[in-house]
């Protein structure tokens, strides 16, 4: 049986540039793990956050960026790079918004990894009010997808 590693995030901006930040902001806050309303509210609500948010976001989104890129994207990438020379397996990183991540696994990621058996996710967040996995509402893609 063959067997592989997927390492998904929410992703981040494509760069710090406010434009940017307001299109991330906007993809992520529409979906409804992450704000769970009915459509017409959430987009109310997320049309009154990109007003002022996505020019603040990006600011400190500027603190924090590397000249390799965001944070998050680069501290991906190392432990990708790190976990597949630990394991000796294949590792992929999904860096998506829950849309596109439900989209991808639902194009079956064992036939397109080539793996069998299974999937197991373990997935840890920051913010459990915000993301309840007990509900089932969580931003898990990958596992509604499975």
């Amino acid at each position: 049986m063959s067997k592989a590693v997927l390492l998904v995030n929410l992703g981040s901006p494509d760069s710090t540039a406010t434009g940017a930040v307001r299109r991330y902001l906007n993809e992520f806050l529409m979906d409804r793990r992450v704000i769970d309303m009915p459509w017409p509210l959430r987009r109310l609500v997320v049309g009154l956050i990109l007003i002022n948010r996505p020019r603040a976001a990006a600011h400190a989104y500027r603190k924090i960026w590397t000249p390799d890129g965001s944070p998050l994207g680069v501290t991906s990438q190392r432990l990708q790079v790190g976990l597949h020379e630990r394991v000796l397996l294949p590792v992929e990183l999904a860096s998506l918004p829950p849309k596109q991540l439900v989209e991808l696994a639902g194009e079956d990621l064992r036939v397109l990894l080539g793996v069998q058996g299974r999937p197991v996710f373990t997935h840890h967040h920051f913010w459990p009010r915000a993301i309840p996995r007990e509900t089932g509402r969580g931003p898990a893609g990958a596992e509604d997808a499975a």
